[in-house]
């Protein structure tokens, strides 16, 4: 698709995009004040330096496991045994990257998993009910929107048609990102047996600990699991703006409606260390054990896909995402393909997506041309000077608003989750990631990746050359305040 100029009458990203989402831009404008009132910012760890760190001091232990086939070998004993020549490059990529990550990742990496790509509201919600329709034990949905219209109402039946046929059913729900829910919709579901969690009230009589925290710490993690051996993770919330897939608005041709977003169906070991974050975030909140059900039952092993299950929160002081993002980036060897709802990065990623274009890794990143939240969409284009001189490639997707959270580098390791490449995902709020550690799964990624190109319009450094006055005031307007975006 040709170019995009900037500045002149056709660019249409101006004002709310979705009449149902504007809370989410009032949640961080509202963060913003108050963080800003109360003189906090955010840091970042200096992640190359840990990651060198780490290596360094595991360097012995990382020859020995690597004599051995290392955290390859130990965590797939059902994969492939005789590796065809023309995938050698592949697997030995695979394994430098299983060393980097195992060096500096705290989660375990578990084989044996099977991991569904879904794409879109649709796939994901399909998937969903008919999990819950046939759960026989337990329920676990953790979500940072739970919208009370007719997907809303769909979930919130299927909880309690289970819990009536004995089903141990809980819920957790942000108090930020539902706040436009009634407290009426939440109550129904209580009322009918089901276990309801309000994740850091705003009322600040329900709040737990310091004010601050509980205003600035957010659940933004996804997550549904059902009888502790399927689950569902991504960027998807439950919210009726995803139903109708990827097709435009009927009311404006210019401003689409609908969402493009991203989950993944796991089976297998893999479920187990997300129902560990449930339940953890469960007694966080409560202050006791979630009500009596089988949450871990005996492992099965329904394929061979590697998978790390990454919890971020904000009490570890940083996102274990963060570090496992900027050093996968580090050290790429191939390609890095991007695809992010929203782009405020701190230097650390900056430096590293640019120095990756620079020695020759094909870098490309996918952002929204639409935003449901216009500041974060100016902010993110700060940044595009330097990132288009330095080699990366840009696109931004118009027919929809994307939502997506996802990456996929060297063909061999990719991942999935709720945290944008912003400041409040890495510095702030709670959120959930799966790393994915197989040359098949990249490949589906990178499919989907080259799907959203297609229907993407590529920024060239001289189209954002040209960009009018304006354009460039508002951008760097939106950038004083990235920090906390």
């Amino acid at each position: 698709m040709a170019p995009v100029r900037y500045g002149d009458k056709a660019d249409p990203a101006r004002g709310a995009i979705v009449r149902s989402i504007r809370f989410a831009a009032l949640w961080k404008a509202w963060i913003l004040v108050f963080l800003t009132a109360a003189g906090c910012g955010n840091t970042l760890p200096d992640s190359r330096q840990m990651v060198r760190s780490v290596l360094e001091h595991n360097d012995v232990n990382s020859r020995a496991e690597s004599s051995k086939g290392g955290d390859y070998a130990s965590s797939a004993p059902a994969r492939r045994t005789a590796i065809p020549a023309e995938t050698a490059e592949i697997d030995a990529r695979l394994r430098r990257h299983l060393k980097v990550e195992a060096a500096i990742s705290g989660a375990p990496l578990l084989g044996g998993n099977r991991v569904i790509l879904l794409q879109n509201g649709p796939a994901a919600y399909k998937a969903m009910f008919a999990a819950m329709s046939a759960a026989r034990n337990s329920i676990n949905l953790e979500t940072f929107i739970f919208t009370d219209d007719e997907v809303g109402r769909q979930f919130a039946n299927l909880l309690i048609a289970a819990h009536r046929r004995g089903v141990q059913a809980n819920v957790i729900y942000d108090s930020f990102g539902s706040m436009a829910t009634s407290k009426q919709f939440f109550d129904a579901m209580r009322r009918a047996g089901v276990s309801v969690v309000e994740f850091n009230p705003l009322n600040p009589l329900h709040a737990k600990g310091s004010l601050l925290k509980s205003v600035k710490q957010r659940d933004h993690r996804k997550l549904l699991i059902v009888d502790g051996r399927t689950a569902f993770t991504g960027g998807i919330n439950i919210s009726g703006y995803y139903e109708k897939g990827v097709s435009r608005s009927p009311r404006a041709s210019d401003v689409p409606e609908m969402w493009r977003d991203t989950d993944v169906e796991i089976q297998g070991p893999a479920v187990n260390q997300l129902q560990r974050l449930f339940v953890a975030h469960w007694f966080e909140q409560t202050g006791h054990l979630l009500p009596v059900a089988d949450y871990f039952p005996d492992e099965d092993h329904p394929g061979d896909t590697m998978v790390r299950v990454i919890g971020s929160t904000q009490d570890a002081g940083f996102s274990q995402m963060y570090v496992t993002l900027v050093s996968a980036i580090w050290h790429s060897e191939h390609r890095v393909y991007i695809t992010t709802a929203y782009f405020a990065p701190d230097p650390q990623l900056l430096l590293a997506l640019e120095q990756a274009a620079r020695r020759g890794v094909d870098v490309e990143l996918i952002v929204p041309r639409h935003s449901d939240y216009a500041v974060a969409r100016y902010a993110a284009q700060t940044h595009y000077q330097e990132l288009l001189t330095a080699g990366v490639r840009i696109y931004e997707r118009e027919d929809v608003i994307l939502h997506a959270k996802t990456a996929t580098i060297d063909e061999v390791w990719s991942t999935v989750g709720s945290t944008n490449l912003d400041w409040l995902s890495f510095a702030s709020d709670d959120e959930i990631n799966i790393t994915v550690l197989d040359p098949e799964f990249a490949q589906r990624m990178e499919q989907a990746f080259f799907a959203d190109r297609e229907q993407s319009r590529e920024i060239t450094l001289q189209s954002w050359e040209q960009r009018s006055f304006r354009v460039r005031m508002r951008d760097w307007l939106a950038g004083t305040v990235q920090t906390w975006l």
